[in-house]
């Protein structure tokens, strides 16, 4: 059973004290002490493994819906524009291949690689491996010249030529990217902010389409690394005529939100459990509800991939893609990395 991410998580405690939620996190702070521990001394402990190709991480400090694909694939674009091939690294979470394997996406599908390398490799080169060495090697020894990894910050069996963080800047006044900063399961860090910047080159704060600019406090927080910020924007309109909107992401309020923004004429909107794959009981129910309003039926890019091929028919996909504001900072940070 796969749970929604629970929206407490990132109310800081003036508005929490109001709906009772520090009694939650009191009982569960225990627990992500442990968390923090048992993180701290895995990375610790770890020798990285060296596959002789630079290795580009985007992590995040948060469990799930910062942003961190969009940003993977505008990396692998860029790199490919320069003539570097990049091949991109994914656990493959919600997969059955444990992997070394190189995701082909007229044969795979998302129970088999997960929802989100499925995605990339429609695009580019992109490997699934439940031990990220052996994927590492893998995608070497095929010719990857530099690799960039889906998620893994917290992940220490790789050793990083850069290491990015992706921060969500879309919440911000009383709803915040790090909750009331406690780790996971009492809030949505997955280790303390400051732990996790040290080993950070770069922090990307993601913004959605109708944001110009980043919260000056968020940007306090994140002094250290080198500060980049970048836009998450439609990569095509919206579908025409009323839409029910759905999707199974980290945070899926911001679909709807980024759906409105976009002028999408939203009709209603249904949240699911990040990954969840959809039963056919399921989409029947959104298909009904969409019908009476006369709408169709939209979702991100991640969700439509998992979804069979005879519902991918009767469901537009929303494709949005990352442009960073300022490509010459990015650049010099990977030239300093030594990646192009």
């Amino acid at each position: 059973m796969k749970l929604s991410t629970p929206r407490w998580w990132y109310v800081r405690d003036a508005r929490a004290r109001r709906g009772g939620m520090p009694v939650i996190r009191a009982v569960l702070t225990p627990m992500s002490w442990i968390w923090a521990l048992a993180t701290a001394r895995r990375i610790a402990k770890a020798t990285p493994y060296d596959p002789g190709v630079p290795v580009i991480c985007v992590g995040n400090l948060t469990v799930g819906g910062a942003g961190k694909t969009p940003i993977v694939r505008e990396l692998a674009q860029r790199l490919s524009a320069k003539g570097v091939s990049a091949h991109l690294l994914s656990r493959g979470y919600g997969g059955r291949l444990a992997g070394p394997i190189r995701v082909d996406p007229d044969q795979h599908l998302a129970r088999d690689v997960g929802d989100e390398p499925l995605m990339l490799a429609r695009d580019f080169p992109c490997w699934v491996a439940r031990d990220r060495a052996a994927g590492a090697k893998a995608a070497a020894a095929a010719g990857a010249e530099v690799i960039i990894m889906d998620d893994g910050h917290q992940n220490p069996s790789v050793k990083k030529a850069l290491s990015l963080v992706v921060v969500d800047g879309e919440t911000r006044g009383e709803d915040w990217p790090f909750g009331d900063g406690r780790v996971f399961p009492a809030g949505p860090m997955r280790e303390p902010l400051s732990v996790g910047l040290a080993r950070a080159e770069g922090v990307v704060i993601l913004l959605p389409a109708d944001l110009s600019a980043t919260d000056p406090g968020l940007s306090k927080m994140l002094q250290g690394p080198v500060q980049l910020s970048a836009h998450l924007l439609p990569a095509q309109p919206a579908p025409g005529g009323p839409q029910m909107g759905f999707a199974g992401i980290g945070k899926p309020w911001k679909v709807e939100r980024a759906l409105q923004a976009a002028g999408c004429d939203l009709v209603d909107f249904a949240p699911f459990a990040d990954h969840v794959l959809y039963e056919e009981a399921v989409l029947r129910r959104l298909e009904q509800r969409a019908a009476q309003f006369g709408a169709g039926l939209v979702t991100t890019e991640k969700d439509w991939v998992r979804l069979t091929p005879q519902w991918r028919t009767r469901v537009s996909a929303w494709r949005v893609r990352a442009d960073f504001d300022d490509t010459a900072a990015l650049d010099a940070l990977l030239a300093k990395c030594g990646i192009c």
